[in-house]
């Protein structure tokens, strides 16, 4: 090994712990970001599935046609 590898060695021995350390800093904070990500979507699919089932039913109408068979009676008599 040429003397730079050894160098190399020896600093990444000597910091170790800290690098280490760090790593799993990043891992949990990777995680916990994630976990909020998922949080937020499965939030946002139950809002969004539950507000479908809840709405009103629109499709029973009633509609006064009065006006209209009144017209069509004018102009059968004509």
């Amino acid at each position: 090994m040429s003397q730079e590898k050894v160098n190399r060695y020896k600093e990444e021995k000597a910091n170790r712990k800290e690098i280490l350390a760090k790593e799993k800093r990043h891992k949990r904070l990777m995680k916990i970001c994630a976990g909020v990500i998922v949080l937020a979507l499965v939030c946002w699919l139950g809002y969004s599935v539950y507000d479908i089932a809840t709405r009103p039913d629109t499709s029973a109408l009633t509609i006064n046609t009065t006006a209209l068979d009144d017209y069509l009676n004018g102009l059968e008599e004509s």
